[in-house]
């Protein structure tokens, strides 16, 4: 008996050894999870108190536009330092806010320790940050032109939607304009208000907006039929047919007779790109869309929220031709359709986006800056210059006459998309010139009830022509 009693004692503790050790095992792996995976994310997230460490001391940088105007700025306030937005709304998506009780945003946030000047968590930086820290911050040269940029939100005002304009060849933003916006100079008081606000004026549409790109998708349809050989064939448009069992018609059931590629993008026929992207096939459209970075994380100063081409594995002949036409479940950024609009303009090169150029220390040194990087080729040369040849014939004649700039080519193509909430999203992509492009852009007016050709047209030429008459 005594034995069996020292034998349960034996294993009582046993166990206990073991669920010690287990518990031990596990938060070891707990803490490993959170150093190797999280550690970034949390300390970069907006409510991390220790981010504000250093915030005490250090007079924060400012951010300036590619021509030198301050746009933010630190002055001192008592015994800390104050954070003044020089332009209220105009850049309150791009440079976000910076508030002790309300955390961070934007650029604020995705570069704070180069607004403080302090380098990248470790054991020797913050012994650093403590025996011997900075005074001043770096200051942020962005790539945008303050210009364009109180041109594109005027362009929007009293619309919902976004606006992305960009140089095509290097990747330089040149403008980024989200509407409705909010005002980092005044979040104290209108806080409140802004979270309740049921048209989501924290939002940044151009790049956290997913839209139905309507017809500005066709453009992809098009390089997958064109690089299929698809396109050599003609197709007789009726104004309306059926596919897949699901009813298709042109925009007022316009019969638009027989169609070769060129002929149809400039009459934006839905039934000929409906019928060509079931011919071509839902593997090549998704092999055509993933290179112009839908399905991808696009690489960028701020989160930019992933556009979606649908899984082929869900897809019945009509949600094919659905897609292929820009519906159904094909969503999009503005930023990636300014991104696909550049990409033609570049002989197919699909470059990154920039939105901070250079990095600069207070002593007006440059320390970084960002190089022009090509992450994909969208599509070869010859089919870049093809499709650009029949954009330019899209601005001449076809809907987007509203674009057209005289002594300028403008190529462009425009969208009207349908959408659950019954009022059409307008859009319009497109660069100029187009023998040697300068800008490439989207404008996409969310809910605006009208055609692409319509009303995001004119405000797409207001804004190439602003930014080729005043933009070195």
């Amino acid at each position: 008996m005594k034995n069996n009693s020292i034998n349960k004692e034996i294993r009582r503790v046993i166990v206990v050894l073991v669920m010690i050790c287990v518990l031990f095992v596990s938060l070891m792996v707990y803490l490993t999870y959170f150093q190797v995976f999280r550690a970034e994310s949390v300390k970069m997230n907006s409510y991390n108190k220790r981010l504000w460490i250093n915030e005490e001391k250090i007079l924060r940088g400012s951010i300036i536009d590619r021509n030198g105007k301050i746009l933010a700025y630190s002055e001192k306030d008592g015994e800390t330092y104050k954070r003044v937005y020089n332009y209220g709304n105009l850049y309150g998506h791009i440079i976000g806010y910076s508030y002790r009780e309300l955390g961070k945003a934007g650029l604020e946030l995705r570069y704070n320790n180069e607004l403080l000047n302090i380098s990248k968590s470790s054991a020797l930086n913050e012994l650093k940050n403590i025996v011997a820290p900075n005074t001043e911050g770096n200051t942020l040269k962005l790539t945008i032109d303050h210009h364009l940029q109180e041109l594109s939100r005027s362009l929007l005002q009293g619309k919902k939607g976004a606006i992305v304009a960009m140089n095509p060849t290097t990747g330089e933003i040149y403008s980024m304009v989200s509407m409705p916006d909010f005002n980092p100079s005044a979040l104290r008081e209108s806080w409140s208000d802004i979270v309740e606000d049921e048209n989501s004026p924290l939002l940044n549409r151009a790049i956290s907006g997913l839209y139905q790109p309507g017809s500005t998708f066709k453009v992809i349809t098009a390089i997958a039929a064109i690089e299929t050989g698809t396109a050599e064939k003609g197709y007789t448009c009726k104004g309306s047919t059926t596919i897949g069992g699901a009813p298709f018609s042109c925009y007022n059931k316009t019969v638009h007779g027989n169609l070769q590629l060129t002929e149809a993008l400039v009459k934006s026929c839905n039934l000929y790109f409906a019928e060509k992207g079931v011919e071509v096939g839902i593997e090549k459209l998704e092999e055509v869309s993933e290179r112009f970075y839908m399905n991808k994380t696009i690489p960028f100063d701020l989160p930019v929220v992933k556009s979606s081409f649908p899984n082929r594995m869900n897809m019945d002949k009509a949600s094919v031709a659905a897609a292929s036409m820009g519906q159904g479940e094909v969503l999009i950024s503005p930023l990636n359709m300014a991104m696909i609009a550049s990409a033609i303009a570049n002989n197919g090169e699909v470059v990154k986006p920039i939105l901070v150029k250079e990095i600069i220390s207070p002593e007006g040194s440059i320390v970084d800056f960002a190089e022009r990087e090509v992450l994909s080729n969208g599509t070869d040369g010859f089919t870049a210059s093809e499709l650009t040849n029949m954009m330019v014939e899209v601005v001449q004649r076809g809907t987007g006459k509203n674009a057209r700039i005289s002594g300028v080519k403008v190529a462009g193509k425009t969208g009207t998309a349908e959408n659950h909430t019954g009022k059409d999203h307008a859009w319009f992509i497109g660069f100029a010139p187009a023998d040697n492009p300068k800008v490439a852009l989207a404008v996409v007016l969310e809910e605006e009830g009208s055609s692409g050709g319509t009303a995001a047209a004119p405000i797409a030429k207001k804004i190439i022509l602003e930014a080729l008459n005043t933009i070195e």
